[in-house]
């Protein structure tokens, strides 16, 4: 055979051509290198004498950024093997033949990719972007020395050392002899001499991607000060998750960073992402970022410390992956901003980040907090570099790259910091740091991490070790936290009840339960209600093919108490739970005297249905149900009828009905009960590009979008429903009818790109509207959408081009004035009833932004990408 396939793991396949010299790594989602070591993809080898690895040397993207909640593109550490580990980049290694590693997929999430391998090999790639995140000029200029000194002199764009395979309509030649084709969206066929196989990226519903290492089951106590070591391995480690830590603290929980498959991390020790009060951030590279969407899937917005330096760097990273503009961090998390070498309080805990010497923004941590006599401490310092390393770059010339002897001694003096417990890197290399540099450090308890080999002899004698799940006590006393989150849990689902009654409830005892053990089958009629303290339980109905994640705060059997019927679930747990005990009469009579008996009913009823979606069937508050029951209205539709207008600016879920949606002409799906419409304008606040079409008498729930704005999982859900389908939209569908955003439009601005999108999009909904003879209201509002996005574009263009202090900012600035000037004719020749058809609208936007793109946006994005902006 000429073609070999290998099922590596779940969404990661193997493509192998050896006449070719091709081999393709099939989805990379977290964590795919660790799988090719295991299967034996990636095996230690010797070429000419030379000690390297074997591996991939080229990767297929998923069509979708997105898979059931977890990214599924994330090629920096793949990329990263191939050029330092097989040596495709290493000067006079034998494999440095001058071929590059090739990223093959969709132009779109190629695009997303460089830009994002490119924010992970650099963070902050200008002295103005330093700035713009709070650092003095002449703090700029030292760390820019620094970071190019890391660079080798010089900030490369990716595609210096990267090729990539634009995957379009057609087939395209990906090796000598070997061609690629989309049959559809996510799925590939490698052609080579006759044969094929076929690739299938899709991950069906509910199946995430696969943890590279088992972890088992602990049992967390929350102490009044401790470490619990989640961590201590990095990228390459098989055998253990990334070097990582959770506080505890006066019953609160902190992440310290989010490595890969962080869900997994915290199942294991018997923790739910709702119970995580914060996550402390040291820097953006994956093996400590690409956990971040686990917590972009809360329930509420968790907090982020970190200092604007590393917040900066990491947003735009996560910016560049989804193509969406740097501000919508703030939409799935509450910023909580540090300042450097001061300590900041958080909750009663003192934290100081200290600058870290690192190619991207990093900051490392020293906690503390009052006992006794003084203070008790904990130094987390994860990618931290040598000081070997760091000596060999001391240079007295402030104008080649480098740094000082007093930087220098300052990361030295930083280093030695004495507390109470040290946890450090001591990965090696030109990037991390080395067990020799603590070998007089006074701190009373040193740990090694980030390291995935054994520690020599000489290593032991310097530092310990830590086995997943080990704790550290640095003050005993167990508050009764679990008892205070019980009492602020009742009193969400039990609004108005009197204290006195909560604390009757709350007095009620707590149950340890094992993984694995069921907690209430279907159709069993409860006898008690457990309020979930910690942990996750699963909720499954088979026969449907339901099933979801509960976490802190859910009540079960709560959906059968009102009426004492059978329950429509099974509940398992899949950690350690611990849950408070309440007898169901007990908890139906303070119901019933305190007269919510109708509105628990009402509510119950509410969530059976939601609960049965694919959107509301996990991770929600307990306390979002009910406002959405004194919020939500019914509304019926016709058959023939055309959804639109105030109808798509709510978030609709079928009750009964179907509704046919299409993109152009081309008819994409059609939705029926438990599906939903209206996500983009309710929620996300884009234009809908698709028209809807009642088929049968539909009935819909109507949420308002606003109250489900701050409640990240929803958000995180839609923007992927959103992508999916933008994937469909695109991929062989007519699309004649609409603007398409086309590759020749970009300017390789990942800001300024999404920009531009935007705008095409509303300019599609005035399409629609124009092609559905919609009223002088719904019309007038889309044109008011697209002059306020328009001046809100343009300012931030502006304010850009100064920034980085482009030559022509000037003569653009004044053409950003004729165009609103223009714009604003148009509308309201439209509004005065002057209704253009679709053609002359169409020619209108080429005329207005389509030509300005391509004319004079893309002078400063070569200006741009000049200065290391991309």
């Amino acid at each position: 055979m000429r073609i070999q396939k290998i099922e590596v793991a779940r969404g990661i396949q193997w493509v192998e051509v050896p006449e070719a010299n091709l081999r393709v790594l099939c989805g990379c989602p977290a964590d795919a290198v660790k799988h090719l070591i295991k299967r034996g993809l990636i095996l230690h080898r010797e070429v000419g004498g030379v000690a390297c690895e074997t591996g991939p040397n080229a990767i297929l993207l998923s069509d979708v950024l997105i898979q059931n909640g977890e990214f599924a593109n994330l090629a920096e550490f793949p990329v990263l093997q191939m050029l330092y580990r097989q040596g495709m980049i290493l000067p006079g290694h034998p494999n440095n033949t001058g071929n590059k590693p090739v990223l093959i997929g969709s132009a779109g999430q190629v695009e997303s990719q460089m830009r994002y391998i490119y924010r992970g090999n650099y963070g902050l790639v200008a002295r103005e972007e330093i700035i713009q995140a709070g650092i003095s000029g002449e703090k700029a200029d030292e760390m820019m020395r620094l970071k190019l000194k890391f660079a080798f002199g010089r900030i490369r764009p990716s595609s210096d050392f990267i090729d990539t395979r634009i995957v379009g309509d057609a087939a395209v030649e990906v090796a000598n002899g070997v061609s690629l084709r989309r049959l559809r969206p996510n799925v590939f066929e490698f052609s080579c001499g006759g044969e094929t196989v076929t690739v299938d990226l899709n991950l069906a519903v509910g199946v995430a991607y696969e943890c590279a290492y088992p972890l088992g089951f602990r049992r967390f106590e929350p102490e009044y000060f401790a470490v619990i070591h989640s961590g201590e391995g990095d990228g390459w480690d098989v055998n253990r998750p990334s070097m990582s830590s959770i506080i505890t603290y006066q019953g609160n929980l902190y992440l310290i960073d989010a490595g890969p498959h962080i869900v997994n991390t915290m199942a294991a020790l018997g923790i739910g992402i709702d119970q995580v009060d914060g996550v402390f951030h040291t820097h953006a590279h994956d093996d400590h970022f690409a956990g971040l969407t686990a917590l972009m899937r809360a329930g509420r917005r968790i907090r982020y410390f970190a200092t604007p330096l590393v917040r900066a760097s990491v947003e735009k990273k996560l910016a560049a992956l989804l193509g969406v503009e740097e501000e919508c961090f703030a939409d799935f998390f509450e910023i909580q901003d540090l300042v450097f070498d001061v300590w900041n309080d958080v909750d009663g805990l003192e934290v100081m980040p200290v600058l870290s010497p690192h190619p991207v923004e990093t900051n490392a941590f020293v906690f503390r907090t009052l006992w006794g006599e003084g203070y008790r401490s904990y130094a987390h310092f994860a990618d931290i570099v040598s000081l070997s390393v760091l000596r060999g770059m001391v240079t007295d010339n402030p104008e080649i790259p480098g740094l000082d002897q007093q930087a220098f001694e300052r990361t030295r003096a930083a280093y030695l910091v004495p507390v109470d417990l040290k946890k450090i890197d001591v990965g090696g290399g030109l990037a991390h740091g080395d067990a020799q540099d603590f070998r007089e450090d006074t701190s009373t308890r040193i740990l090694l991490a980030h390291r995935a080999t054994e520690l020599t002899l000489e290593e032991k004698g310097i530092g310990s070790s830590a086995a997943f799940g080990a704790v550290d006590v640095l003050i005993e006393g167990q508050l009764d936290s679990f008892r205070r989150h019980a009492f602020n849990h009742l009193q969400a689902n039990l609004p108005g009840v009197p204290l006195h009654d909560l604390r009757m409830l709350v007095n009620h005892p707590v149950k340890e339960i094992n993984p694995g053990a069921i907690l209430l089958r279907e159709d069993e009629t409860p006898r008690e209600l457990l309020l979930l303290l910690s942990g996750l339980v699963e909720k499954i109905r088979a026969g449907d093919n339901l099933f979801g994640s509960l976490s802190a705060g859910a009540l079960i059997g709560d959906d059968a108490m009102p009426d004492n019927c059978p329950s429509r679930h099974t509940y398992r747990a899949s950690s350690f739970v611990r849950a408070l005990r309440l007898p169901v009469g007990l908890y139906a009579e303070v119901i019933r005297r305190n007269g919510l008996s109708d509105r628990v009913r009402r509510i119950a009823g509410m969530r059976t249905f939601l609960n049965a979606t694919s959107l509301f069937g996990e991770g929600l508050p307990v306390a979002l149900f009910g406002r959405i029951a004194d919020a939500a209205t019914e509304r019926r539709f016709r058959p023939g009828e055309v959804v639109g207008g105030k109808d798509i600016q709510v978030l609709n879920i079928i009750r009964s009905g179907l509704v046919e949606r299409a993109a152009g002409s081309k008819v994409l799906d059609v939705l029926g009960q438990r599906d939903f419409f209206g996500a983009e304008e309710a929620v996300l606040k884009v234009p809908s590009l698709f028209s809807l079409r009642v088929l049968e008498e539909t009935i819909t729930m109507q949420i308002p979008g606003e109250l489900l704005q701050d409640v990240p999982i929803l958000r995180w859900k839609l923007f992927e429903d959103h992508q999916q389908l933008a994937v469909r939209a695109v991929h062989g569908d007519d699309r004649s009818e609409t603007f398409i955003w086309r590759d020749s439009f970009s300017i390789h601005v990942v800001q300024m790109d999404s920009h531009h999108k935007r705008l095409i999009g509303i300019a599609n909904m005035i399409m629609k509207h124009l092609h559905g003879n919609s009223g002088r209201k719904t019309l007038s509002d889309a044109f008011d959408a697209l002059v306020d996005y328009t001046r809100y574009h343009f300012a931030a263009e502006e304010k850009m081009l100064a920034l980085y202090g482009y030559p022509g900012a000037g003569g653009h600035g004044r053409r950003h004035g004729e165009m609103i000037r223009q714009v604003d004719e148009y509308k309201e020749r439209v509004l005065g009833g002057d209704t253009p058809d679709r053609a002359g609208f169409m020619n209108f936007m080429e005329r207005w932004l389509v030509r300005h793109i391509l004319d004079e946006d893309r002078k400063y994005g070569v200006f741009l990408n000049g200065r290391g902006v991309y």
